[in-house]
């Protein structure tokens, strides 16, 4: 798939969402140590700080920071108004911090949290619609992205109405809703997103081409009818279309597994670094989630679910987005310093903008936590459990210290 940056918003406007979200790594990290994992459970304040935290602090931050990139590059045309990218990581962050807040401290905090974070996430949604809405004919990556954003706008709705039945604003079966909002926010928009991302970047980075986009059609179209059944079982109260949902969802992360190796094997170009040792931790990760979720059909239990999760989070989704980060970001300043300089003086090469070691040392010490942590969940220790969040923590220090450094490199 063919893109083009000349339709690219500035840098500056990126960078505020890959540094803040970065940096609600670190603090969601730190977060782990207050968590006991032989009680965990869904309305735990601690769990419910540390997901939020983590998924609108750093998932969603660095998403949106991405997305404002991609969009309009696969688009091949500008954003309808590119300016509402300043005030979108600004309210996303107060919120955030809200609401990581309100679940700690004071229940009461969190109806005005959540709303900040809603006027944020509906600005976003809004304004990827209307530049969607600005391209006659959708190509297969921005059908994701259209799909991604209804499921996020779903999953607010939920999310708001249980911040309000949380803080006795209203009265609302929390756990009724519970399912269907982490399922169309992790599932619906996260997952899907990633799905549509890496089908722009991988291609890219490993000069794939000729290849055949079919798995990944027939993933999306099964995971939005997963998303579907497990919404509705949460409507319906029915355990059977839950389950439904379930098996789809795997069914199609299989397909899109499929497609990732398709891609890996018409590549033209696979450089040995922290880029595709992320990749390969982070699809290693899935293998696993893939295998411990068919097991949890059969065999529901509270150390398989929370095994599922911790792999999802930080086996999975982190190492997709920190490997990422390590192409994006260069590239980004590489074109706004170095490319008008071509012809001029000698520029650096995009390998030389990332730095080596602390690349190195943040995989190995990231990946050495998640095993650790993973051990520690089966294991339920919570001593061992803390060693892992020990090296996750100080892994997520070097990812900003090593970010800030891509951002300032100079050459």
């Amino acid at each position: 798939m063919a893109v083009s940056t000349d339709f690219a918003p500035p840098f500056r406007l990126i960078a505020p969402y890959f540094v803040i979200g970065t940096a609600f790594l670190v603090v969601s990290s730190i977060l782990l140590f207050g968590l006991d994992i032989t009680s965990i459970t869904n309305t735990d304040p601690r769990t419910l700080s540390f997901v939020h935290l983590f998924l609108l602090g750093f998932v969603m931050m660095v998403i949106f920071g991405a997305m404002a990139q991609l969009v309009p590059v696969v688009l091949e045309t500008g954003h309808f108004a590119v300016d509402l990218y300043y005030i979108i990581y600004p309210l996303l962050f107060i919120g955030t911090i809200m609401m990581g807040y309100g679940f700690l401290y004071s229940p009461a905090v969190l109806p005005y949290g959540g709303v900040i974070v809603l006027i944020s996430l509906m600005v976003f949604v809004l304004e990827t619609f209307l530049t969607i809405n600005k391209v006659k004919k959708l190509n297969l990556v921005m059908g994701s992205v259209l799909i991604s954003n209804i499921s996020l706008f779903l999953g607010l709705i939920f999310g708001i109405l249980m911040a309000l039945g949380y803080a006795g604003v209203i009265s609302v079966d929390i756990y009724t809703l519970l399912r269907s909002h982490i399922y169309l926010v992790l599932t619906g928009y996260v997952g899907v997103t990633i799905m549509g991302m890496s089908l722009i970047l991988l291609p890219m980075f490993w000069l794939s081409h000729s290849f055949s986009w079919q798995p990944v059609t027939n993933a999306l179209y099964i995971i939005v009818a997963g998303v579907l059944f497990v919404v509705s079982s949460s409507i319906f109260n029915s355990s059977i279309l839950e389950y439904i949902g379930y098996v789809l969802s795997i069914i199609a992360l299989g397909f899109y597994f499929y497609q990732i190796y398709i891609i890996y094997k018409t590549r033209v170009r696979l450089d040995n670094d922290v880029y595709l040792h992320s990749l390969v931790f982070s699809y290693l990760s899935l293998v696993f989630i893939l295998g411990i979720g068919v097991v949890y059909l059969f065999v529901p239990n509270t150390v398989l679910f929370l095994s599922m999760g911790w792999l999802v989070l930080f086996g999975y989704i982190t190492f997709m987005i920190t490997g990422h980060l390590y192409k994006i970001v260069p590239f980004l300043v590489w074109y706004q310093k170095f490319s008008p300089l071509i012809g001029k003086r000698k520029v650096p090469m995009l390998k030389d903008m990332v730095p080596e070691k602390g690349a190195t040392m943040q995989f190995v010490l990231t990946a050495i936590g998640v095993l650790i942590g993973a051990l520690a969940i089966i294991l339920q220790n919570n001593d061992i459990f803390k060693a892992g969040v020990s090296f996750l923590v100080v892994g997520s220090f070097f990812m900003l210290k090593n970010l800030i450094y891509m951002i300032k490199f100079e050459g």
